[in-house]
């Protein structure tokens, strides 16, 4: 039975292995320091961290989120450890909530490796704090406890870890925050928490859910449409609470559309939306034979289309594989730990040395060690078989929007009159089964530039490849997703602007330029580069003014008033220092007033410029031309190699979905 702990409170721990799962509806950092008989931290080899995760029986989150799992084995920790304290931290300039006060009260369960919670405590009444001390594993006369803390600091990262006695904390707490923001630039970003009622069912009957439970998140009041927290640099430090489908961009500038809300239940209020209706249900599977499983569905959690409830089951897919895969690693690396302990004790006795004995050791050891990873694997086999038969049944119903190029709907494709909820971009997998991809989806409209990355050093498929070819793939790749962009929105509310200031990329552009659904020709030149900057920092300008103002019909009438799309090739070839500044200020203002970005370039060809250019390279999402694995997941931090979207060798499909939306402008008389 769980004990639900207040503070102060103390519980005898029944086992020395554990988890301790944080759920806090916001992304928080977690970390934790070891120590002594005193409490007195020895240094900062006794801390976890995101910089620094692992310690000897101790392994910490590597990022910023709202749910956390944190490993411990007590039996493990270095000698002379007889504390370990659980810290909770906001992130510092990420743009989102600065004090524990406003956001839900932090969950923290110390549980078993097979999930069972063995105490809990959630952290209320906490209000300037932005970080706290949650919870502590003590040892007294050889026996471990648990003991709830909840002791918050206004202070921040730095006050709480100069109460543990720390040497430096402000810079220590300056190493964490730096890992932080580095962690948040490389996730990808969930969509907004969703309801009870519109979580996806769940099928695989026979495997355990790995999601811890929590207080429900309160939803937060919505953000003004210009507000610089919700853009630039600060925009990707909170992937964590993505707006919901009411992101409206200018051609919604007015005080109806002037925010979205940042936390709670999904709004369900499509900024194209013209009516609503309730939610119908979703699709019911067929029953099930005795003894098997319930076979899968496409559409299996509910939403107001099949769209969405499309959507939030691909993400539940993305979560319970990332949770499962995390179950299984944690149990693996139990056994390998429990391995080196008891052949430790063994080799550590004399009498093992002669003889057979110590032989025997290893080989029971090493039996046990075989036993417990292959009963990991096996749940593990089974939650992926569940979930590649759902991904078998999902694929083939998705619309074109989440659709991959190689899916026949693209062929049927029509233009839309309403945005869809979101574009896929990419699949994702884990080595522990290659072949289950996961679709990546980001939300409409953009809420986050996009990077392709051409260097050469993005990956190790791309050391291997040509420096050209690679530069030619990765602008072949930035025209299919700007293609996809033109074809999910209606005719006429989306505009693609390119910057190719060598006129390198005239091969790859060519579908576009031809199909003739250009904003204007490629911008080539310093004076072409200083032109398209201009026309769009204007008009981010005109709409940040009138949307402040209330006054949305003073715009010009002849301002393009639906999402425009900027296509950079070989950054910063062509650009000198005022126009860097310029392409700063859309990554950071233009998502908020439906500017985005879509950059091609190799960071090591900017490095001239330092520093300065590291907001740029946070603020957007990096994606390769060629397989990588640098994407992290939101909920354990995995890193998921990342496929990029092709097309079918010698198909047509690119140009027939161009031709497509060049028509549909024609008839709308766009």
């Amino acid at each position: 039975m769980t004990a639900e702990l207040v503070r102060g409170q103390n519980h005898t721990l029944p086992q020395t292995r554990l988890e301790i799962r944080v759920s806090a509806g916001t992304p928080v950092v977690a970390g934790a320091t070891l120590g002594d008989e005193r409490g007195t931290v020895r240094g900062i080899e006794w801390i976890a961290h995101p910089g620094s995760p692992q310690l000897p029986g101790l392994e910490v989150s590597q990022q910023a989120a709202a749910d956390h799992r944190l490993a411990v084995d007590l039996e493990a920790l270095p000698t002379g450890a007889h504390r370990v304290t659980v810290l909770l931290a906001l992130p510092v300039g990420a743009g989102g909530p600065v004090r524990f006060g406003a956001v839900p009260a932090p969950f923290v369960a110390v549980t078993g490796l097979d999930g069972t919670e063995i105490a809990s405590f959630t952290l209320t009444d906490l209000d300037a704090e932005s970080a706290v001390s949650a919870l502590e594993l003590y040892r007294r006369q050889d026996v471990w406890k648990v003991r709830a803390v909840g002791q918050g600091y206004a202070g921040g990262l730095a006050a709480m870890l100069a109460d543990q006695g720390v040497t430096e904390p402000a810079a220590l707490a300056g190493t964490i925050q730096e890992a932080v923001t580095r962690g948040l630039a490389r996730s990808v970003a969930p969509p907004p928490p969703r309801t009870p009622e519109g979580d996806r069912v769940r099928h695989a009957t026979g495997s355990a859910d790995h999601r811890p439970t929590a207080p429900p998140p309160a939803p937060e009041p919505p953000e003004p449409l210009t507000d610089p927290a919700a853009t630039g640099p600060a925009h990707t430090a909170q992937p964590h609470t993505a707006p919901g489908p009411a992101a409206a961009g200018p051609a919604a500038a007015g005080p109806a559309a002037a925010g979205t809300s940042a936390g709670g239940p999904i709004n369900y209020a499509h900024p194209r939306r013209q009516h609503a209706a309730p939610p119908s249900p979703p699709p019911t599977a067929p029953p099930a034979q005795p003894g098997q499983p319930a076979q899968p569905v496409a559409g299996d959690a509910t939403g107001w289309s099949m769209d969405e409830r499309l959507y939030n089951q691909i993400w539940g897919m993305f979560e319970d594989l990332a949770r499962a895969v995390a179950a299984y690693r944690s149990a693996v690396d139990f056994a390998e730990s429990r391995m080196d302990q008891e052949l430790d004790r063994a080799l550590s006795d004399p009498r093992n040395r002669i003889g057979g004995a110590g032989d025997r050791a290893r080989e029971a050891a090493r039996a046990k060690r075989d036993e417990l990873t292959s009963r990991a694997r096996e749940a593990l086999d089974r939650d992926l078989a569940q979930l590649a038969a759902e991904a078998a049944v999902v694929e083939p119903a998705l619309p074109a929007a989440y659709a991959g190029w190689g899916n026949p709907v693209w062929h049927a494709h029509r233009i839309p009159m309403e945005i869809p909820m979101a574009l896929r971009i990419g699949d994702l997998h884990l080595p522990e089964r290659t072949d289950l991809r996961i679709p990546l989806l980001v939300r409409l409209p953009l809420e986050r530039g996009i990077w392709v990355d051409s260097g050469r050093a993005a990956s190790e498929a791309a050391a291997l490849m040509d420096t050209d070819r690679l530069r030619r793939l990765a602008m072949e790749t930035a025209v299919a997703h700007a293609a996809r962009l033109l074809a999910v929105y209606p005719p006429g509310e989306f505009a693609v602007h390119v910057i190719d200031p060598a006129g390198s990329a005239a091969g790859p552009l060519a579908p576009l330029v031809e199909a003739g659904v250009l904003a204007g020709p490629p911008a080539a030149g310093p004076g072409g580069v200083a032109s398209v900057l201009a026309h769009l920092t204007r008009r981010v300008d005109l709409v940040q003014m009138a949307v402040r103002a209330r006054a949305a019909d003073s715009l010009p009438p002849d301002l393009d008033t639906g999402e425009q799309l900027l296509v950079v090739n070989d950054f910063p070839h062509g650009f000198d220092d005022r126009a860097v500044t310029q392409l700063r200020y859309l990554a950071d203002e233009g998502p908020a007033v439906g500017v985005h970005l879509l950059m091609v370039a190799d960071r090591e060809e900017a490095s001239a410029y330092g520093p300065i250019l590291d907001p740029l390279w946070r603020s957007l999402l990096r994606i390769t031309p060629v397989a990588d694995s640098h994407l992290a997941d939101p909920w354990v931090g995995h890193a998921w190699t990342y496929e990029p979207l092709t097309v079918p060798p010698g198909s047509r499909v690119l140009e027939q979905v161009l031709a497509a939306v060049a028509e549909a402008r024609r008839a709308a008389g766009r």
